[in-house]
């Protein structure tokens, strides 16, 4: 446990970026999935989830959530299985 004032404070601003991060992931997550599951339904919906999928990816890449490389890898991904979806 820390021992100093800032050391207290940087644990409650770690505690919350975690928070915020972890939230961010999670939406990613499930948007991804939403974005898969439409993939089978309905392919036509399938291609505005994946322009908000992208959105999602590139702004979790500015925040500096995840790096660029590994949103790059998955809006390519994603972009493969809406090629052969067609």
């Amino acid at each position: 446990m820390p021992v100093t004032k800032s050391g207290w404070k940087r644990m409650r601003q770690s505690r919350e970026i975690h928070k915020r991060n972890h939230a961010a992931l999670t939406e990613l997550k499930t948007l991804s999935k939403k974005f898969f599951a439409l993939l089978k339904d309905n392919p036509e919906k399938a291609i505005e989830q994946a322009q908000l999928l992208y959105s999602k990816l590139d702004k979790a890449v500015t925040k500096g959530i995840i790096p660029k490389n590994r949103a790059n890898r998955k809006k390519s991904r994603v972009a493969k299985h809406l090629r052969s979806s067609k």
